[in-house]
């Protein structure tokens, strides 16, 4: 008879500012030849528009306030948050339930909703997604094309809390060069896998 527990998964917490590009990274992460076996990625809710090319199901959930709000009140979300004008929240069920199997879960959240994560999950492993500086980061969120001069001070306003958040992360990861901060996440995942 085997009495060996099986294993639980772990959960790695990918976040940073809006515009370091932790989508981008994740993204790539989950398309690695390297990791894609090694961990399952949930997809988060939001009460945001899709952008353009994102579908209900496999981008998001993408829930009206009412929904959301709903879910909010019957326990549904491990963590949620306001960011900017919308709602983001990572089901609970589907994170408990991979972890369990022994599946790691990647998260990619923002910064106040990882704070929450490793409230309650003191095992989860965070990575800090950052841009060089500041001003890197705010030539990225103008070349989005998608704020406006009032959002994008608002945005870097908000970057500017969270870059002091980095002191609850396992690592910082720098995101000066795309290829080698994907080559560097790969490294860290795989180091935490071993």
């Amino acid at each position: 008879m085997n009495n060996l527990k099986k294993k639980k998964g772990k959960i790695f917490v990918l976040s940073g500012p809006s515009g370091s590009g932790k989508t981008t990274l994740h993204e790539k992460l989950l398309a690695s030849k390297e990791i894609k076996n090694k961990l399952v990625k949930t997809i988060s809710a939001t009460t945001r528009a899709p952008r353009q090319g994102e579908k209900n199901k496999k981008h998001y959930l993408f829930f009206t306030q009412k929904q959301f709000q709903h879910r909010v009140k019957i326990g549904y979300f491990l963590e949620w948050k306001k960011v900017f004008d919308n709602y983001y929240g990572t089901p609970k069920k589907p994170v408990e339930q991979l972890l369990k199997k022994g599946k790691n879960v990647l998260l990619c959240i923002d910064v106040k909703g990882a704070k929450d994560i490793f409230r309650q999950k003191r095992e989860a492993i965070g990575i800090f997604v950052r841009t060089a500086s500041l001003e890197e980061l705010k030539k990225r969120l103008a070349k989005r094309g998608s704020e406006n001069k009032i959002s994008l001070q608002k945005r870097l306003l908000v970057a500017r809390k969270e870059l002091k958040e980095v002191k609850r992360y396992r690592y910082v990861l720098v995101n000066d060069r795309i290829l080698k901060a994907e080559k560097e996440l790969e490294q860290i995942i795989l180091k935490e896998l071993t």
